[in-house]
């Protein structure tokens, strides 16, 4: 059943597209090609929503100070942040918005954050980017700490004097036949910068503490169930749990079981910013008190 966003947005014609890949593979850099090339009118990158070459709303995840926060930012975990965006995509005339996200789920979780559809067409960087175009955008962003924001360093400038580092232009080429009297190209800028937590070095989260985090939640959720085991397998798209549980006899396993798996997500996504693609959950034993 269609939500009442859903069904506003559909019937004013808007197209959500995404696009997909690890971070630092590029992204960010090839946004405005992507959108010349479908006629996109929005780009929603890192907490902020973008038009043409301005920024419309939000704040940028490259002025936190810390990779954790700069993740909460650019899911608009925040509350006021994204109902700004939110009342800002209702103030704009626009049939198509492009979402930059690392996996297929930051993506559908920033459209339903935002109050947008689901985006029906998902690109990922493999499928407009070489092998050695995203290993050489990883060098930059691992060695530099070079990120990239796709709006003219003069709205970086205005907006975080603080952290603008240099600018880029890049030429894009119409495929199209040119009418008389217009050029056949384009030139964007782009602004790249050097965000605080890329100078001081990425804060991931350990196994052990996330570990910890697993069991206080199902603790909290409910101290009778009981964790025997738990692994924590991780990919570009995110972190994977499994955890095998007893539980106590009468416990109604499909309804209860499934609400703490949506606890453990939404509580650790809320206070860590990572994303826990997958929790797979295995009843070893139903035990009698």
């Amino acid at each position: 059943m269609k939500s009442f966003s859903d069904l506003y947005w559909f019937f004013k014609g808007v197209k959500v597209y995404a696009l997909v890949g690890e971070s630092g593979t590029g992204k960010s850099f090839r946004a405005k090609l992507l959108a010349q090339k479908y006629g996109i009118e929005l780009i929603i990158d890192d907490g902020l929503l973008i038009r043409d070459d301005k920024i419309l709303a939000g704040h940028s995840a490259k002025r936190e100070q810390t990779f954790l926060a700069a993740v909460r930012v650019a899911l608009f975990d925040d509350k006021v942040h994204r109902d700004t965006i939110a009342k800002s995509l209702q103030t704009q005339q626009f049939k198509k918005v492009l979402i930059l996200g690392t996996s297929e789920k930051m993506v559908n979780k920033i459209a339903v954050r935002l109050q947008l559809p689901q985006p029906q067409k998902i690109i990922r960087i493999e499928e407009i980017a070489t092998q050695e175009e995203i290993e050489k955008a990883i060098r930059s962003r691992r060695v530099e700490g070079k990120h990239v924001i796709p709006v003219p360093s003069i709205e970086i400038q205005k907006s975080y004097p603080q952290i603008f580092y240099d600018r880029v232009r890049v030429l894009l080429k119409r495929k199209q036949t040119p009418l008389p009297g217009l050029n056949s190209s384009k030139v964007y800028e782009k602004s790249v910068v050097r965000p605080e937590f890329s100078k001081t070095g990425r804060i991931t989260i350990s196994e052990a503490a996330l570990s910890q985090m697993v069991i206080h939640c199902v603790s909290e959720y409910d101290e009778q169930i009981r964790i025997k085991k738990l692994s924590i397998k991780t990919d570009t798209r995110g972190y994977r749990l499994v955890i095998v549980i007893d539980v106590p006899f009468g416990t109604q396993l499909t309804g209860k079981i499934h609400k703490m798996q949506e606890y453990i997500v939404e509580n650790i996504e809320r206070f860590t910013g990572i994303l826990i693609e997958d929790v797979h959950i295995i009843i070893d034993k139903i035990t009698r008190n």
